[in-house]
């Protein structure tokens, strides 16, 4: 029973791989595929280029909703965490633009709703 499992197994494998690789997949795929690595790029440059403005733009936010003592306190140290989180993500996205993948960083760029408070994952 053993060795026809591994049969039927390697025969699943071997059609799930064949559905991948279809021409209509490999078509849709290779369509997108230079807009999706171009825009990784582009927005791993941006975010590498303007982490630094997460600083002020976190004291800013935080000294709107809390209060210009917590802005300048907690809202540095936010601000802080977020210009290295921006500007890592942005040499990731750099280093692996040839894999395209959605932004992580909420807005993509800071210039993109700079009201609005940076946020990571989906």
């Amino acid at each position: 029973m053993g060795l026809q499992m591994k049969k039927i197994f390697k025969s699943l494998l071997l059609l799930s791989a064949l559905a991948f690789f279809s021409p209509q997949v490999v078509m849709a795929q290779a369509e997108n595929y230079p807009t999706q690595a171009a825009e990784k790029l582009t927005r791993g440059i941006a975010n590498t280029a303007t982490g630094f403005v997460e600083l002020p733009k976190t004291m800013i936010l935080a000294s709107q909703k809390e209060g210009i003592v917590y802005g300048v306190t907690a809202g540095f140290l936010a601000g802080l965490l977020n210009v290295v989180g921006r500007t890592v993500l942005g040499v990731m996205d750099v280093v692996t633009f040839p894999i395209p993948t959605g932004p992580t960083v909420s807005p993509r760029y800071i210039w993109e709703d700079i009201g609005k408070e940076t946020s990571y994952g989906k």
